[in-house]
């Protein structure tokens, strides 16, 4: 029972560190008050150029790059349109996700001649970490060695995205450029120049949670691997308000389905139910966030006024 629970427990881990890492840029864009639904799309792109590079160069660290590369190109492309041009960005994010499924489909036939998925020893994974010391320690030991390197870098980018946006004038300019551009314009700064860091930063994240798919949780590419989760990862920015630790937790509950969904095709469960218990549980956290925040509104108390 116990090792049951602790292979529920790594999987867990491993399947909401794509979506920690794509959630903590998305939470960039977020407080610049820009809606990116396209993160599935460049999670894809970062998921197919880290396998392309991978295994051209035959280095895992080289599909990093390429991943880190695209993402930046995604998130500028998204920018422009979004900011320069004044897009709307829910069509943006739309046409992002349609161009990255049909480029990496059609690339994928074009540079290895396969439909489907591409699977090659020349792809070089992401090491796997194995801290020695933690091997003596009951159950955290099995829990937390034996990762792949990204698992641990979306715990330390939960830190990291935490004291940069709430603890640094950085991240104040970020919260500004989204909530009062005016003031930030009013004192000499531009707010569009923080809007697209952060739609930069966005990229370059989802570049790397897509890496995380296709040489850390597999080595491989599969057309539509991303799996709609960049929209989980938006849907985890809303609930968790653009918090990180809280958007951790709630990409954590989500791993957490995607690895007991596994777990039960063991004993019977149908696989096409199982699959479906992810995107619920995002219909259901949207529906908790509409129904909280009408109910805030609904018993706001009247300010008081003072003579």
């Amino acid at each position: 029972m116990m090792e049951t629970l602790l292979a529920i427990l790594q999987n867990t881990l491993r399947s909401a560190t794509p979506i920690v890492i794509a959630a903590m840029g998305g939470q960039f864009t977020e407080h610049v008050n820009i809606m990116n639904i396209g993160m599935d799309g460049m999670m894809l792109m970062g998921a197919f150029f880290a396998v392309l590079a991978s295994y051209f160069f035959t280095s895992a660290a080289m599909g990093l790059l390429a991943a880190i590369l695209i993402g930046l190109l995604m998130g500028v492309m998204f920018g422009v349109f979004v900011i320069k041009f004044k897009s709307d960005e829910f069509i943006i994010g739309v046409a992002i996700n349609i161009f990255a499924g049909g480029v990496t489909v059609f690339l994928l036939r074009t540079i290895f001649g396969v439909a489907g998925s591409f699977a090659d020893k020349g792809i070089q994974p992401l090491p796997y970490i194995n801290i020695e010391w933690l091997n003596s320690v009951p159950i955290l030991g099995k829990l937390l060695n034996n990762n792949s390197l990204l698992v641990y870098v979306s715990w330390l980018l939960v830190i990291a995205c935490y004291i940069a946006v709430f603890k640094t004038p950085f991240g104040f300019k970020i919260r500004a450029s989204g909530e009062h551009p005016e003031s930030l314009s009013t004192a000499g700064i531009n707010p569009n120049k923080y809007k697209y860091i952060a739609s930069m930063i966005c990229g370059v994240l989802c570049g790397l949670a897509g890496a995380h798919l296709s040489l850390g949780y597999l080595t491989q590419f599969s057309e539509g691997m991303s799996s709609s989760r960049g929209f989980i990862a938006f849907a985890c920015i809303i609930f968790g308000r653009a918090n990180p630790p809280k958007v951790f937790l709630a990409s954590l509950l989500f791993g957490f389905l995607d690895a007991l969904s596994l777990r039960l095709q063991f004993v019977g469960v149908s696989s096409n139910l199982l699959g479906m218990m992810p995107y619920i549980m995002t219909v259901l956290m949207m529906i908790y966030v509409v129904v909280y925040d009408n109910y805030k509104k609904k018993h706001r108390l009247p300010k008081l006024k003072l003579d």
